[in-house]
């Protein structure tokens, strides 16, 4: 007789996990492989690799932007040794490209799009022969800026409403074969990709002009105290991971699941509220975090 400890270190079935060497991709990855799931995870450099690797964990370098390196991976799956099915593609890769609109060069919002939206789709192409086979899921990891829109954050959510609009149609187009996509959108999760994005805002503002600076800078200055704030106050990435991995389990996922209590709220908010109201209630929220003296008048 097969005991369920047995059952559970049994090789069972691949989850791709992309953008797994931190934060809920690597947390994502770990829940996984506990739950006897052999995961191929994304990551991006070997230090990485070394301290994700594990016996049910194989990264592989993976640059979602790549063609090469997506097509690798589609390789990897469609001739696994162990003829194991494709249960998962968790599309989790992201960057937090943050500037006012004006000042943020037009190459900035392309790299944001690439990696958040592009790199996604062309994943999700490249996989979707082999969740098709299995009957398997897509779970992409948008974000509480996929449905409200802060200010500076135009281009990171940007590519994450996006997203949630390709989830929606890719849903609808392959219901009928079996395959489900989930959107799970994070509110605020401690995670190293928080503090790279207040480094890569801060990077982005000193490029920008005297006259932009005048205008900008309380407000910049406001947010990042805000993101700190904000992520302090998170949920540890390892509640994200649970989440995501109770979404490829269940027979009949929903559609989207939101992180954290602050996600939950916003979600609702945004759905309910007026724009002008939406807009006052962040306001109000942004407001303790301006530098005395700075506030500007709405």
């Amino acid at each position: 007789m097969t005991t369920s400890d047995e059952k559970r270190s049994t090789p069972t079935e691949l989850v791709i996990v992309t953008g797994a060497s931190t934060g809920i991709g690597a947390a994502t990855a770990r829940e996984l492989a506990s739950r006897g799931f052999h995961v191929l995870a994304g990551v991006r450099r070997d230090s990485d690799a070394d301290a994700l690797r594990s016996e049910r964990i194989e990264p592989l370098t993976l640059d979602i932007t790549v063609d090469a390196d997506v097509a690798a991976i589609a390789e990897r799956v469609a001739h696994d040794p162990a003829h194991r099915k494709l249960r998962a593609l968790v599309n989790n890769a992201g960057i937090a490209v943050n500037a006012p609109v004006e000042a943020l060069p037009i190459a900035e919002w392309r790299r944001q799009f690439e990696v958040n939206l592009f790199g996604h789709i062309a994943m999700t192409q490249a996989l979707l022969p082999a969740l098709r086979d299995s009957s398997g899921t897509v779970v992409n990891i948008s974000s509480v800026g996929g449905k409200v829109a802060m200010a500076t954050y135009g281009a990171y959510a940007g590519s994450k409403f996006a997203l949630e609009a390709v989830s929606d149609a890719l849903r609808r187009e392959v219901a009928e074969f079996g395959v489900k996509i989930v959107v799970v959108e994070p509110g605020a999760v401690i995670t190293e990709m928080s503090g790279r994005g207040i480094a890569t805002a801060d990077s982005l503002a000193d490029a920008m002009t005297a006259e932009q600076h005048r205008h900008y800078d309380a407000l910049i200055n406001a947010i990042t105290a805000q993101s700190r704030s904000f992520t302090e106050a998170g949920v540890p990435a390892t509640h994200a991971a649970k989440i995501v991995v109770g979404a490829i389990a269940a027979k009949k996922p929903r559609t989207r699941y939101t992180v954290g209590r602050d996600a939950a709220i916003i979600v609702k908010l945004a759905r309910f509220a007026s724009d002008r109201l939406l807009d006052r209630f962040l306001r109000r929220n942004l407001k303790p975090h301006y530098a005395k003296g700075t506030l500007v008048s709405s």
